[in-house]
């Protein structure tokens, strides 16, 4: 053993050190340990830098700028609705489709770019039916990462690997030849989170347990929060009858959201709008209220997709409204303001000198100091946020979606994509190809594609794969595979699978999957007849367990995903740790009775 292999093993045992047992932010702990390699001398300064300019690290700067396009654009929105259409809002059977969705796409292109195809649905998902993210997002990652061993192309090390096996004179896989193993893999992810989810995934993190500014508003002002939709039939005695003289405020205390007919929807309709007959109303208050209301006026109960923004928590909620005191409405009344008809929002409760007014307190005279409780699309009540004649403390981001350029933000993803596939240029420059095209075409502006990066996850990526390239350049990878493989000469077929795929498991932890493909190929190639075992069996088995990446988030896929799901490291050697050992088992398991 020489001073570099000691050198690169004690580097490598205080990284993971530090990682696991959260010493400090793990970006860090990657800059630490590339700055220690180079100015200890084991690696060259470009070497130490060549992190920056990785194919990994460009990758998924592009597929984080083109996830915030197709985000912007409401391409996932859509997407996110046809979800929960198909499987409803069943967390397991959210994690079910999700999961064995994103694994197939994964068989056909990088598991970078079908995560980053998946991640904003699920982000939205997770918004709309109140889920938390960090019990939905660790499942895609890990599928679309195991995903990627259903064909050879899926993952970069079954492609190198049969580059290998020519360069050994050995003849290469065909393009389902892996389609066994890697069925059986996915089908065990998947069913893995399904049994054990809840007692792997994390639970929501103490930030995300605290009650939401919507909740907290609900309960310190008592506000009904229900939304139920009516549709006005032709019999009604509403018809022909303006929102004031139907008397909703004083006799019912609801509040009439919005109207719509076909495909126009009018939100917070001004007191002098008329109903007509077959419109489709959205009605804010408690239930019994709501059922008078009904019954008097012949309404029939009707659930619209029209609708569907006023109970998206991203687009619509209440909002608390301070008068200060050189507002210009200090004075006038709210009828005065024509408040609905100026802003399209509804009020809900009126404060005022240690009063609270619910129903219609339209004639009431605003003083400075007053509270206002509006309802309304976050675009509307933004407007509030503008002005200089109202204080909003109520934390919200009005977002408007820019569905002018849906189709340019759907094509240059596509096309990214394809890029990947018709030519022989690196994903890197395919996908920021993508990711340029969206800015240059107005999807999102430069300033929105720089705050898209998560810069954590570009300098974790960045800081380690010097640490591969050290373990390479000293030998202290082969180093280790040499005697770890001398050791297993004349052992049972089961044990010689067993080791090989535990070492490559633990290389790719700290190398790419490719890195420890290059590596440990030509030595199980020279293993003839070791076993009884093809060798060429024993290379696939290689390739295959190059992507058993799962305890640490230092595989790419995983460090995407860590700020978006709130995980620390011990998240993924909670989750990580049972699925490795079953990805181990089920590989040799498959491997000993179909590819030997």
């Amino acid at each position: 053993m020489t001073p570099q292999i000691v050198t690169v093993l004690s580097i490598l045992t205080i990284t993971v050190i530090f990682i696991v047992f959260e010493i400090l932010r793990i970006d860090i702990v990657a800059i630490l340990s590339m700055l220690s390699l180079a100015w200890i001398g084991i690696i060259t300064p470009s070497e130490a830098l060549s992190g920056f300019s990785s194919n990994a690290v460009i990758a998924m700067i592009a597929v984080m700028v083109m996830g915030k396009g197709l985000s912007d654009t409401g391409v996932m929105d859509k997407f996110s609705k046809f979800i929960i259409k198909m499987v409803g809002k069943s967390r397991r059977k959210l994690i079910g489709v999700i999961s064995s969705s994103v694994g197939v796409m994964s068989s056909l292109m990088q598991n970078i770019g079908a995560t980053a195809l998946f991640l904003p649905a699920v982000l939205q998902i997770s918004k709309k039916e109140d889920i938390s993210p960090s019990k939905l997002i660790m499942p895609l990652g890990f599928s679309a990462i195991v995903g990627g061993t259903l064909t050879m192309v899926g993952t970069g090390s079954l492609i190198v690997l049969n580059d290998l096996l020519k360069q050994n004179n050995f003849e290469p896989f065909n393009f389902f030849d892996v389609t066994p193993v890697g069925i059986v893999l996915l089908i065990g992810v998947v069913l893995y989170f399904l049994i054990f989810g809840d007692l792997v995934l994390p639970s929501p993190k103490k930030k995300e347990k605290e009650k939401s500014s919507q909740k907290k508003l609900i309960e310190t002002w008592h506000l009904p929060h229900s939304i139920y939709h009516y549709e006005i039939s032709e019999s009604s005695k509403l018809v022909g009858k303006s929102c004031e003289n139907s008397n909703i405020w004083e006799d019912f205390n609801l509040n009439i959201l919005a109207i719509g007919k076909g495909e126009k929807i009018k939100y917070a309709p001004w007191r002098y709008t008329k109903f007509e007959k077959n419109q489709k109303l959205a009605v804010l208050g408690n239930e019994n209220d709501i059922k008078k209301f009904a019954n008097k006026y012949n309404l029939i109960k009707k659930e619209d997709d029209i609708f569907d923004k006023l109970k998206d928590t991203t687009k619509s909620g209440f909002a608390e409204v301070i008068i200060p005191a050189k507002s210009n409405l200090v004075g006038k009344t709210i009828r005065q303001q024509a408040v609905r008809k100026s802003y399209d929002v509804e009020p809900v409760l009126f404060f005022s000198n240690g009063e609270s007014y619910r129903g219609d307190f339209s004639d009431k005279v605003i003083k400075p100091g007053d509270t206002i409780i509006f309802y309304g699309l976050w675009k509307n009540l933004k407007e509030f946020k503008d002005s200089d004649d109202f204080v909003v403390p109520t934390p919200f981001e009005a977002f408007e979606e820019k569905t002018s350029k849906i189709w340019v933000a759907i094509a240059s993803f596509a096309g990214a994509i394809s890029l990947t596939f018709f030519t022989e240029m690196p994903i890197s420059l395919c996908l920021l190809s993508g990711a340029f095209v969206m800015i240059i075409a107005g999807v999102i502006d430069i300033k929105e594609a720089y705050e898209s990066i998560d810069w954590k996850v570009v300098f974790l990526i960045a800081g380690l794969i010097p640490l591969g390239i050290a373990m390479e350049k000293s030998n202290t990878a082969q180093f280790l595979a040499q005697n770890l493989m001398g050791l297993i000469k004349g052992h049972h077929p089961l044990i010689i699978l067993l080791v090989v795929g535990g070492l490559t498991t633990v290389f790719s932890l700290f190398m790419s999957n490719v890195a420890a493909t290059v590596l440990l190929v030509p030595l199980v190639l020279k293993m003839q007849n070791i076993g009884s075992i093809d060798p060429a069996s024993l290379a696939l088995l290689v390739g295959v367990c190059a992507a058993n990446s799962f305890i640490l988030p230092t595989h790419q896929v995983n460090a995407f995903l860590m700020t978006p799901g709130g995980y620390k490291n011990s998240d993924y050697l909670r989750a990580g740790g049972g699925l490795t050992v079953l990805f181990l088992i089920l590989t040799v398991i498959v491997f000993y009775f179909v590819y030997i």
